[in-house]
């Protein structure tokens, strides 16, 4: 698939490294917290962890996937699967609603992700993170990401969505998970605002406390709807952002920082 001249994948890429750049710039200028994690030596070593991470992931995604999720739209366009296109919906109608089913499907699959204990026992890597700034939005285990794409795949199936949405949505879920796990301030009632239509960093940040009340809420990337609808939203820290403890209780040393220590986590007890 091509946009504008360029294929799916340079899209993307050039896509994240857009966000990328823009949202560390960001939290250099204007940082939420001034910790040791996020703003001293051991910043050097989570920020290798996490993108040694992503690449590891993204390699594995594309050998053992090679489809991704855009792939999928079209091989089920070329083969009429789908609700949508049995429907023969417009594009534009396909496309938001497609956007719209994508993102709670992945708010289901995160919250599963914290319920179910096998699977839990694969998304702790990404909560074991002591820090949080936009480099924790990358920190998902290999396993994570390949199981997360086969349950988005299943779904695009059952929907026969546009290709082209489908490309949004992934560039989209991708830049807001940067956005919303930033260690970015924003002004407090600029913040109040837009977490009525987006996830923000002071909302999500709640979510990745190691206060077991605070974890099992936020489950949101982009859209703040399902929380509130579920009843899983809650505003702000009990300690408060300054005095919130991050990450998992039983791991408050540097090894979260070690990218061997990280990739093994799911296996240990």
């Amino acid at each position: 698939m091509e946009l504008f001249g360029l294929s799916e994948p340079t899209v993307r890429l050039l896509a994240f490294a857009a966000i990328f750049i823009s949202m560390a710039v960001f939290e250099l200028v204007n940082p939420r917290l001034e910790r040791g994690e996020v703003m001293g030596a051991l910043k050097a070593k989570r920020w290798f962890t996490n993108l040694s991470i992503v690449v590891i992931s993204s390699v594995a995604l594309r050998v053992i996937f090679p489809l991704a999720a855009v792939g999928t739209a079209l091989w089920a366009q070329d083969n009429g699967y789908g609700i949508f296109t049995i429907l023969e919906l417009p594009t534009w109608l396909a496309g938001v609603l497609a956007f719209i089913i994508l993102d709670f499907i992945v708010w289901v699959e995160h919250w599963a992700s914290h319920k179910i204990p096998l699977l839990w026992r694969i998304h702790r890597m990404h909560h074991s993170d002591t820090g949080f700034d936009l480099t924790t939005a990358l920190r998902f285990h290999p396993l994570e990401i390949v199981l997360s794409m086969f349950w988005k795949a299943l779904i695009i199936v059952c929907l026969g969505p546009p290709a082209v949405a489908v490309l949004i949505f992934e560039i989209v879920l991708n830049g807001t998970a940067m956005f919303n796990h930033s260690n970015a301030r924003l002004p407090l009632g600029l913040d109040r605002v837009l977490r009525l239509v987006l996830v923000t960093p002071d909302m999500h940040r709640v979510h990745h406390s190691s206060d077991n009340r605070e974890t099992d809420t936020n489950y949101g990337f982009n859209f703040p709807f399902w929380d509130r609808l579920f009843k899983t939203y809650w505003a702000q820290p009990r300690l408060g952002h300054d005095d919130m403890e991050i990450g998992l209780k039983e791991y408050r040393d540097t090894a979260p920082s070690r990218l061997i220590w990280t990739l093994l986590l799911p296996f240990r007890k």
